[in-house]
């Protein structure tokens, strides 16, 4: 089964209840390029030295021509010969595989583990961002990061928004909503005639709006440079408590014949409002012209802040690699220095945000609309799902508590209470 760029998202937390013509120069000397950098130049090597042979492996995309893309990009790389790898499937437990046991790939994508620099199986490339570290996201980036070392440079950017029918909202005197209160006031409004207010997934926000919700109260799923767990909070129950007035007071979707990632219930008319990402832009615009705007998720109050999550796959380096010089210099070549192809790769397949700020200035499908909006809010409101040191065993506590508070009713502050424990005893495991 193929995947798609928004697949990461989930892998990265968001789906925890369930489970994210082309140059080939560096600088193009246009204005808002970031400077180029000079550390593992990839010229050509000595006449009389052989080029060596790097395995680069990809997830299955799931858009159109991202194949033929990453393929183009490797051929016309001087320094090497870099063979791409397709992996339909599960790509993640691959990759894991991969990376105990084998020199293959010398490059690959993901998002770094925390195990993974403790067992000395990737390599850090604080040495190849360092000249355009601060053009990216400190959200993107931190989904790299590692007690303070980069591992992998992040490729593009897929992110999560509130979509809203400007038309419905209108009719029914809904200004679009700011805070948490808001939204549910506005789902309730929106709930007539067969159309409901707010949909968010098939098991009621409980994957997706975790984090949003989190964010919403100004918490977090880790804090202090992940060292504490973020959600040990008397607001985390607060926030979390209103998914559960969500999925209680009639105003959510529930059993779409698709669920939170695809647009078909916004574009057949079955809600008003639906969280899902960025995207599925192209295909809302197409069904509605501009009779649609986006939002990050709203505040919960004052002492909140507005939010969207981000995931961003990462070009990463194997420790085992028989080339490691060499495919460091690859992906410097064609992650840092190569701006033209990354554009490319962000925006003409499918509907993401360049990883670097200054090429989301440079993409003119970004300017204007909502597409212009969500580059935004991830601008000025980003945020990780857990990231690198938030672990699986951490990731499933939460989601379970948070089922059980927003599908059953069930206490917040003691579902809350286990979750802690459970997140804590990782933290002990990982930092003593």
């Amino acid at each position: 089964m193929q995947r798609n760029r928004r697949s990461f998202l989930a892998l990265a937390g968001l789906g925890a209840a369930g489970a994210f013509a082309a140059a080939c120069g560096s600088n193009t000397g246009r204005q808002g390029d970031p400077p180029p950098s000079t550390a593992y130049s990839a010229g050509p090597p000595p006449s009389d030295a052989p080029k060596v042979t790097l395995q680069q492996w990809y997830h299955a995309y799931g858009e159109d021509g991202v194949q033929e893309a990453v393929k183009r990009y490797a051929a016309t790389y001087p320094a090497a010969t870099v063979n791409v790898q397709w992996n339909p499937g599960d790509y993640d437990s691959k990759i894991v595989t991969a990376l105990q046991n084998s020199k293959i790939p010398d490059v690959f994508e993901a998002q770094v583990k925390i195990d993974w620099v403790r067992q000395n199986q990737v390599v850090a490339l604080d040495d190849l961002i360092a000249p355009v570290k601060g053009d990216f996201s400190p959200a993107v980036l931190a989904a790299q990061t590692v007690e303070g070392k980069v591992y992998g440079i992040p490729q593009a950017i897929d992110t999560q928004v509130l979509f809203y029918r400007k038309s419905l909202l209108q009719a029914a005197g809904v200004q679009p909503p700011q805070t948490v209160d808001e939204l549910i006031d506005a789902a309730g409004k929106l709930t007539k005639d067969g159309v409901k207010g707010f949909f968010a997934g098939n098991d009621g926000g409980v994957a997706v709006l975790t984090g949003p919700l989190l964010w919403s109260a100004g918490l977090d799923y880790l804090k202090n440079d992940n060292r504490e767990v973020g959600f040990d909070d008397p607001r985390a129950a607060t926030a979390l408590a209103k998914l559960h007035t969500l999925n209680v007071n009639g105003s959510l979707l529930l059993g779409a014949p698709a669920d939170w990632s695809d647009p078909g219930a916004f574009i057949d008319g079955l809600t008003a409002m639906q969280w899902t990402g960025l995207w599925n832009v192209p295909k809302i615009r197409d069904a509605f012209d501009d009779d649609f705007g986006v939002l990050p998720f709203p505040r919960l109050d004052d002492s909140g802040a507005p939010s969207v999550p981000v995931g961003a796959y990462g070009a990463m380096v194997n420790a085992k690699s028989a080339h490691v010089a060499e495919a460091k210099a690859f992906v410097k070549w064609l992650w840092v220095d190569n701006t033209a192809d990354q554009l490319e790769f962000a925006t003409k397949y499918g509907f993401h945000l360049p990883a670097r700020q200054s090429l989301v200035d440079r993409a003119d499908n970004l300017k204007s609309g909502p597409a212009a909006d969500a580059a935004r809010f991830v601008k000025e409101n980003s945020h990780l799902v857990g990231g690198p040191v938030w672990t699986q065993q951490s990731n499933t506590a939460l989601s379970d508590a948070v089922a059980k508070i927003a599908k059953e009713g069930a206490d917040p502050a003691a579902q809350l209470k286990t979750a802690v424990e459970v997140a804590k005893s990782e933290l002990k495991r990982l930092f003593g």
